[in-house]
């Protein structure tokens, strides 16, 4: 399944599924019972009569997921199936790939969505095409021995950022919704250093905890490495 819409426009819902259940070969005792089902899967029914250029990009991907159900292969491979869909269908659409791998279905999935990246089994990270990390989320995120993370809010989120440029111990310092995240190499001794830096500047400190790194933290780690590997 590529990331862009690949069935046809100009018939509905139905008629693609048709045409797959035909193009698989499908027995025709059994193509009615299949259709229903992945209609019921992919949250298609009351649009099985819709010409499906009038549906959303989200709803798309949907069909375009399930068609694959008719084949007896047991291996798909989605090139970022959700670029271009809005979180909402995002999110029903990583549930409908969770459905599918329940039914002994092997799902290779790339993404540049890092949170995306959190709902796979295993990973590999890639940077410049080649593999610089591999496993499970968790197992990545415990990889990072070597530093920590810390969410800071602070009075002063651009003059936070300058302050903590000459910090010792501040290995990284990145914008992160309306926050930073600080990477450090020890908490306890550099959140001293940090809140007296700030507090010079006349800086308030809101929060600052210790927090568990996301997929994003842990990509922008491992490109860290290898560039002062290059470097």
């Amino acid at each position: 399944m590529s990331q862009r819409f690949s069935l046809y426009d100009d018939l509905t819902v139905e008629e693609n599924i048709d045409f797959f259940t035909g193009m698989y070969n499908v027995p025709r005792e059994l193509r009615a019972a299949r259709k229903d089902y992945v209609l019921r899967m992919a949250g298609l029914t009351e649009r099985r009569r819709a010409l499906t250029r009038t549906l959303a990009g989200g709803w798309k991907q949907r069909l375009a997921l399930v068609a694959p159900y008719f084949t007896t292969r047991r291996l798909l491979f989605l090139d970022e199936p959700t670029s271009g869909v809005d979180p909402i269908a995002r999110g029903a659409f990583w549930d409908l790939i969770h459905d599918l791998a329940e039914t002994d279905h092997t799902i290779f999935v790339s993404t540049h969505y890092m949170d995306e990246a959190e709902y796979c089994g295993r990973l590999a990270l890639m940077y410049r095409g080649k593999v610089i990390a591999l496993g499970s989320p968790a197992e990545l995120k415990r990889g990072l021995t070597s530093h920590s993370l810390l969410n800071l809010d602070s009075s002063e989120p651009l003059e936070t950022m300058r302050a903590l440029e000459s910090v010792t111990g501040v290995l990284d310092v990145a914008v992160f919704g309306g926050g930073l995240h600080v990477t450090v190499d020890d908490v306890e001794a550099t959140s001293a250093r940090m809140r007296e830096a700030l507090a010079k500047k006349g800086i308030e400190v809101k929060r600052l905890e210790r927090i568990e790194p996301s997929m994003e933290d842990v990509f922008v780690a491992m490109i860290e490495a290898e560039e002062r590997k290059a470097a």
